[in-house]
């Protein structure tokens, strides 16, 4: 009996590549793929796949976003992630909203199929670096990571100011910058965090625990 999976990930090459890299393996059945969240929603809906395989940078709908809406929806359904963030807002946020294992992209043919297989049985699986992460973070001696880790501080604090429902003008008087620069670290934000607008930005911040009282002081 092979495992149905459906796909999501909004770059279509790297969906093509890993469509090719599953159906390779006879135990494995691509069954739906989806370039947002919102289109993984519909997805599962539509095939009933055993294994949602999926990014966690995407629009409209984010992977952990659609990750929680999904656990609700359909609670025994096996979700993986596969993803180039490694801080551990992304990870744990993933994990709390459901996930059942967490590869970094630059895994192998057959670590990817042997954790679609692992989350199909009920196991969890994460990448060896992933795997010390998590332990460390359930003992306690995990070394915090900064969300974001690819945003220079200033891009981090205007990220924080944005999660906390700040427009540009009071952002701009916050930090003692102009409103242009402060226009150019949105941008430079978007950017790195591959967001299409800050509502986006927002939601991924916002997932990470940003734009709270207390966070990042």
């Amino acid at each position: 009996m092979t495992v149905r999976v459906v796909l999501a990930d909004d770059h279509p090459m790297y969906r093509f590549g890993l469509r090719a890299v599953l159906d390779a393996s006879p135990e494995v059945d691509v069954v739906g793929e989806a370039a947002n969240g919102a289109e993984l929603l519909a997805q599962v809906a539509r095939c009933s796949p055993d294994v949602v395989l999926t990014d966690l940078s995407m629009p409209t709908l984010s992977g952990t976003a659609a990750i929680d809406e999904l656990t609700r929806r359909r609670p025994g359904l096996g979700i993986l992630v596969l993803t180039m963030h490694e801080d551990d807002a992304s990870l744990l946020g993933a994990l709390r909203a459901g996930a059942r294992g967490y590869l970094l992209k630059g895994a192998d043919r057959d670590e990817i199929v042997r954790a679609v297989l692992a989350v199909a049985g009920g196991d969890a699986l994460y990448g060896g670096a992933v795997a010390r992460r998590v332990a460390d973070a359930l003992t306690g001696t995990a070394t915090r990571t900064p969300a974001f880790p690819e945003l220079t501080g200033r891009e981090r604090e205007v990220l924080e100011l944005l999660a906390a429902g700040l427009p540009t003008g009071q952002i701009a008087r916050r930090l003692g910058l102009s409103d242009k620069t402060v226009r150019n670290h949105v941008s430079a934000v978007l950017t790195k965090l591959q967001v299409p607008d800050r509502a986006a930005a927002v939601s991924r911040a916002r997932e990470a625990g940003m734009g709270t009282p207390g966070h990042g002081r």
